[in-house]
């Protein structure tokens, strides 16, 4: 299974955030991993430099082998927490497949 994160010009620390989370994503999705080729992570700053709640988006696509993409997104107060709770929305949409 392959991670792949896509960020807009306001997210700060890329190399930390792909380093740290590609390895909590495949842990989180392991019992997929028969069937998932790809993940793309999304990540976006709503509101750029200025503040605000639940301005952190997460886009998380998941390329299941023979079938359509799927895509979850998760919003919130910070990157961390967005990536953390789009992963557990995919492990909900994987289940039901």
């Amino acid at each position: 299974m392959e991670v792949f994160f896509n960020t807009d010009k306001n997210i700060e620390a890329k190399e930390r955030i792909e380093a740290y989370f590609t390895k909590q994503i495949k842990e989180d999705l392991a019992r997929f991993e028969d069937r998932v080729t790809r993940v793309e992570v999304h990540l976006s700053d709503e509101n750029g430099a200025k503040s605000g709640t639940k301005d952190k988006k997460c886009v998380l696509e998941v390329r299941p082998q023979g079938l359509k993409p799927v895509a979850v997104t998760s919003q919130d107060d910070s990157i961390e927490k967005a990536i953390s709770s789009a992963t557990k929305k995919m492990e909900s949409s994987l289940t039901s497949l």
